[in-house]
């Protein structure tokens, strides 16, 4: 039997880079306000809470509107679903920025930009699907993923910049002019599909949502890959939004924190394009995720008990290039045990949860933080379990039948 070639189109990189710039610029757009709180709850004249709440909608907001996102993509195209998504973003974007000092109005206006991302972050493994070939897509969501990481990183060092030196409303507008420019970027850029596909006929058709949603649920493997994205997300959306309280209490100051934090993004970055591309070079994917756990169990516990600023450091960057790699990486392996699922429908399930847990495992971790000192050790520990149990689970996943197509193509 001769083997099937395909073609593979050089647009595909020009696709995926207006992609992953409007990603950037949407998740830039979550996190502007995390590292101004306090100011920003000055220049507003309400409480800390209230500035948490920006966040915080995003949350809510994916959880809502995740499954009708999916359907959007998988209904309509990546074109048309991410584009909603861009036009989403850039509108009330630029809303914020016009905003001015009226809170209610910025409120609305991060609840909008919160309805936009589901419509991005839902197409990562979709877009992978429709423009790269079977041995490039964990490179692919790798990118794709590794833009969310940068737009959190800009935005965490940006914004206390831009707001110094122009202010808030100064640097809310400059964030609106680049979300516009950002959307802009896409809608001209973006095509719906190459134009043939860039793998085997049987690997091409997906069915729809509801579909597909019926098929993943009936999947064991994807229940057990479910629960590892359930813990590893609300354990990193947690330890990041109170990487301040954690180590406050253990005589770190306020900038240490903002190092640690924004070190931790950084090695995720580093992590989100290495780990793929071995993933796609070895043509595997369940050894790395194993690999990705493993490595993310012994970062957290080094910040739960680094007894110096040094090895603190370099236990975030350990926790952040292997959590944050296993996220790409577990996408995509999603992607291709629930085949043929819509990809949209395999992120969007494992995203929902990261939500769920992230809101979860937030308000958890306040509660049972020391009443008296404001430690964090205790929850810490409970997670550390979590992640210990995250890993065990990692080792029952079975080889992606993709990826075992590919080896014997090989």
């Amino acid at each position: 039997m001769e083997p099937i070639n395909f073609k593979v189109y050089k647009y595909r990189w020009i696709v995926l880079a207006a992609f992953m710039i409007i990603v950037a610029v949407n998740q830039l757009l979550w996190i502007t306000f995390a590292p101004i709180t306090i100011d920003a709850s000055k220049y507003y004249g309400v409480t800390e809470l209230q500035i948490g709440l920006l966040s915080m909608c995003f949350m809510i907001v994916y959880i809502i509107v995740s499954i009708p996102a999916s359907w959007v993509i998988d209904t309509y195209g990546i074109r048309i679903g991410i584009g909603t998504g861009a036009v989403i973003t850039g509108v009330f974007g630029l809303l914020r920025g016009l905003a001015g000092s009226d809170y209610t109005l910025l409120l609305f206006s991060q609840i909008g930009i919160a309805f936009g991302q589901p419509f991005l972050l839902n197409a990562i493994t979709k877009l992978a699907g429709r423009w790269f070939p079977i041995n490039e897509r964990g490179t692919a969501s790798g990118l794709g993923t590794l833009a969310m990481y940068v737009g959190i990183l800009l935005g965490m060092s940006l914004t206390p910049f831009l707001a110094q030196a122009h202010g808030i409303h100064g640097m809310l507008f400059v964030y609106g002019v680049v979300s516009i420019i950002a959307a802009l970027i896409f809608l001209l850029l973006a095509r719906e599909r190459p134009p043939t596909a860039p793998c085997r006929p049987d690997q091409e058709e997906r069915s729809l949502v509801l579909d597909g949603l019926r098929d993943t649920l009936r999947n064991k493997g994807f229940y057990l890959l479910m629960l590892i994205f359930f813990i590893g997300l609300g354990v990193f959306n947690s330890v990041t939004t109170w990487i301040e309280e954690i180590l406050r209490p253990r005589g770190f100051s306020s900038t240490q924190a903002g190092i640690t934090g924004a070190l931790m993004i950084f090695g995720g970055i580093i992590g989100a394009i290495i780990m793929p591309m071995l993933s796609d070079s070895y043509a595997k994917r369940k050894p790395f995720i194993v690999i990705a756990l493993a490595g993310a169990l012994t970062g957290l516990a080094g910040i739960t008990f680094a007894p110096n600023y040094w090895i603190l450091l370099s236990a975030a960057v350990i926790f952040g290039f292997f959590l944050l790699s296993a996220g790409p990486i577990g996408f995509q392996y999603g992607a291709e045990i629930t085949f043929p699922a819509s990809e949209g429908t395999s992120n969007g399930m494992l995203l929902l949860l990261g939500q769920i847990s992230g809101i979860a495992f937030i308000v958890g971790m306040d509660s049972f933080k020391s009443p008296v000192t404001g430690s964090m050790t205790l929850p810490l520990i409970v997670l550390l379990s979590l992640m210990l149990l995250c890993f065990v689970l990692s080792t029952q996943l079975r080889e992606s039948p993709l990826m075992k197509d590919v080896k014997r193509l090989d």
